[in-house]
């Protein structure tokens, strides 16, 4: 795995490779216009701008061509006695600040190192092929002195983009460990709110079941109603008691400590509904029109979740009050309405959180319905929904 990705070609770099060989080029007309010296520069500047062109990618193959090509030209043309402009080195800064800055610092010291000694040999050749007046020597180095400034620019580069990588890098390493503070701190708070609930709820609701079950014992000395009433309330007694069991296991561990698989309800569960709300002293009657059968399990199941909402509203707020409710099943939509009358005893007023309200309108309109719900002006209260049945409409068309 290499330490920094391999850069993709962009699309200055063609720019910038012409930005470099075009100097010389300029220069040449004034250096030496002759026809070995044109070739030379020519083949020099084709290697120099394929060179540049890969520096992001293959930076020190782009470096070692380059130079390379340009120490035989320059010696093939001191043996001709022609000579290249001084900006033909031009192209080799480029490429030396491209190894320093996408290559890892030892390649990048073993780059500038090996250019050094390709110098000094190039130097040697020249001095064993070319004649007097055409060897180079402190010319060539003086010439060639400036070019490791780019590479020292390139080094500069890379590392003000690696501590700018390292920092970014620590940001998102304290965000990540700030979310999971957050979602322990988040656990350990559901752990104690379980706990409470354990302490608290549960053992109420023990105690509930025990109390009604104990009165349940003694059934024959109360009247048929209230032995009615005290079944009902030990059943929803036990119900509460598995419901706040799965309940506290959500809130432990996510998931529910016992989570049987069960068909969702629907429409025909509706008269076991209407029984366990008479059993808790509110007289329910439903009309139905239309044949519920063939209705989408979702439309059945929304229409038996607001129902049951409607009926546990009405326990709680209106114990004794009676119920209405009306199913019609159109062609085009299914239409629910659940009117609640007051309650025949006094009642403490009980200030609920909403949330019942909500989720019914929000199960209504995932199914493009329309929801409403609220006081009858005689201490009633009304909820009506109306779920579109598209499909059956085109079937009926």
């Amino acid at each position: 795995m290499t330490p920094f990705p391999l850069h993709r070609p962009h699309v200055i770099d063609p720019l910038v490779a012409l930005a470099a060989v075009s100097p010389a080029l300029l220069d040449q007309a004034t250096t030496d216009n002759s026809r070995a010296a044109w070739t030379a520069l020519l083949i020099h500047s084709a290697v120099a701008f394929c060179g540049l062109l890969i520096r992001r990618r293959w930076p020190l193959t782009g470096f070692a061509g380059m130079l390379l090509t340009l120490a035989a030209m320059e010696i093939w043309c001191a043996a001709q006695e022609v000579q290249l402009g001084n900006l033909a080195v031009l192209p080799l800064a480029f490429s030396l600040y491209a190894v320093g800055a996408y290559c890892t610092l030892p390649r990048a010291l073993a780059g500038l190192c090996g250019g050094t000694v390709a110098v000094c040999l190039g130097v040697m050749i020249n001095h064993a092929t070319a004649t007097t007046d055409w060897r180079g020597g402190s010319d060539v180095f003086a010439t060639v002195a400036p070019v490791p400034v780019a590479w020292a620019l390139g080094i500069v580069v890379q590392s003000h983009r690696l501590t700018l990588e390292a920092v970014r890098q620590r940001v998102v390493d304290a965000q990540r460990e700030h979310t999971l503070l957050a979602e322990r701190a988040a656990a350990a708070e559901r752990v104690r709110i379980a706990r409470d609930m354990h302490d608290v709820v549960a053992h109420s609701l023990t105690l509930l079941v025990v109390h009604a079950e104990t009165m349940r014992a003694r059934s024959g000395d109360l009247p048929p109603w209230a032995s009615r009433q005290v079944d009902a309330l030990a059943a929803a007694g036990r119900q509460a008691t598995v419901e706040m069991r799965e309940l506290l296991g959500v809130l432990r561990n996510g998931t529910p400590e016992k989570a049987p698989l069960a068909p969702a309800p629907s429409l025909a569960e509706l008269p076991a509904l209407m029984e366990s709300a008479r059993q808790a002293g509110n007289p329910v009657r439903l009309e139905t029109r239309g044949d519920p059968a063939g209705l989408p399990k979702p439309v059945q199941l929304t229409c038996y979740r607001i129902i049951q909402e409607t009926l546990a509203n009405a326990r709680r707020h209106a114990p004794g009050g009676a119920v209405a409710i009306e199913v019609a099943i159109e062609e085009s939509a299914l239409r629910l309405a659940v009117r609640s009358e007051s309650s025949p005893y006094p009642v403490v007023p009980v200030q609920g959180a909403g949330t019942g309200l909500q989720g019914m309108r929000e199960r209504v309109a995932a199914l493009g319905g329309a929801f409403a719900s609220g006081d009858t002006g005689d201490g009633g209260f009304l909820v009506t929904a109306s779920v579109p049945l598209p499909e059956r409409a085109a079937r009926a068309w």
